[in-house]
């Protein structure tokens, strides 16, 4: 059983406010937890599963799940971390892209213990008067204050009446779902933040917020459908465990804690290892790849997908005439190197080590002073193209 204490620091970046949260935790009493997604796009990313993952812990313990399809804030566009106005997608086009989205929650959290709710229940009937009575309620002060607003209002860039009530309709969800906490990325601080505010002039008790850390994509940047840098829930098996393959060895330790089911004291271990260099990344995300798929098809999906990566570009990544080089005696790798003209000197040999460039039975090497021995049979390759074989 998840504990309170797990459920609000793993895989959390922050909590407001967490002594409250904490309280209304231990009174035992089922609370309702929120979170929306836009469909701008028809597919969510494994990044839209960590907050998932999360609210299946709450579920877990007994709490009420309410997704948010947001129909209307869609066709506006959320504008954090934009440095101009989205294009507007149509009703039609937004709806289209939520029929995909109920399937892909469902691969995370529990059907039977889940609220779905959809943004034109409450928006569809709004009135001018309504509308009017909620953006009266927070200034332009305010609103610059979300530093996306800011740096566009600063720079002269467009910034519409529209995309400042983004977070205001965004806080109105909370009003109409009587949210008790509110689950969202870290850029969705401001947003949330405003949910609290509207509800406490309400006269409602304010949301608690739970901010979840934003995971960074195949190019290092935060994964994002804009930048077309994601690993998509409905995806296949084989092409989702190519696209985990191709991540940053520096992803690892976040990845594990918020997309595996591997105990906390085995991430920190996990986190040291590759921190000292005891342990190959690739192996390390195989088997995070080998998870991600079981979560989203099935634990033999997973394993077929984590087969097929090694045939295609482990086993086959060495070419079929591969030269040969004896060795008589026990020969240093720099020395190989050179005689083998895998490298001209001895400079460049240690230069491409240091780069990662060399690995032996397709092991990374980082020491200068391999020494290899007579009849081990194996590989050195160095790059992509060259290779010798040690007999």
């Amino acid at each position: 059983m998840t504990t309170i204490d797990e459920l609000l620091t793993r895989g959390v970046a922050e909590v407001i406010i967490e002594r409250e949260l904490r309280e209304r935790l231990a009174a035992g009493k089922p609370l309702r937890l929120k979170q929306g997604f836009d469909p701008t796009k028809p597919d969510m990313h494994i990044g839209h599963a960590v907050g998932l993952r999360k609210l299946r812990m709450f579920q877990e313990l007994g709490h009420q799940v309410v997704l948010i399809v947001g129909d209307w804030t869609a066709q506006i566009g959320d504008p954090s971390g934009r440095d101009e106005t989205r294009t507007r997608l149509t009703a039609a086009e937004v709806r289209s892209n939520a029929e995909t989205y109920m399937e892909q929650f469902f691969r995370v959290i529990d059907r039977s213990r889940t609220e779905v709710r959809w943004q034109s229940e409450w928006f569809g009937t709004f009135g001018l008067e309504q509308a009017l009575d909620l953006a009266g309620r927070f200034t332009l002060a305010q609103m610059l204050a979300h530093e996306t607003f800011r740096k566009r209002y600063e720079a002269g860039a467009g910034l519409t009446i529209l995309e400042l009530m983004y977070p205001m309709l965004q806080g109105y969800d909370s009003v109409a779902m009587q949210a008790d906490v509110e689950f969202g990325g870290t850029d969705q601080k401001f947003n949330i933040l405003a949910g609290r505010e509207l509800m406490a002039q309400l006269g409602m008790t304010p949301q608690q917020v739970l901010l979840l850390p934003l995971i960074p994509g195949t190019d290092g940047r935060k994964m994002s459908k804009t930048f077309l840098n994601t690993v998509d829930i409905g995806m296949a098996p084989n092409e989702m465990f190519g696209r985990m393959m191709s991540m940053s060895d520096a992803v690892l330790p976040l990845y594990f804690e918020v997309l595996s089911e591997r105990p906390m004291v085995e991430v920190h271990e996990i986190r040291q290892s590759l921190a000292t260099g005891t342990v190959n990344p690739r192996d390390l995300k195989m088997g995070l790849a080998c998870e991600v798929v079981a979560q989203f098809h099935s634990p033999a999906d997973g394993e077929a997908a984590e087969a097929a990566f090694v045939r295609q570009f482990v086993q086959r990544e060495l070419p079929t005439d591969i030269p040969e080089y004896r060795l008589e005696s026990p020969t240093p790798l720099l020395d190989l190197m050179v005689a083998t003209q895998l490298a001209p000197s001895k400079a460049e040999a240690r230069r491409l080590i240091d780069g990662g460039g060399v690995r032996i039975a397709g092991e990374r090497i980082t020491d200068y002073a391999v020494v290899l021995q007579p009849g081990a049979g194996v590989v050195v390759q160095v790059g992509r193209r060259k290779f010798v074989r040690v007999v």
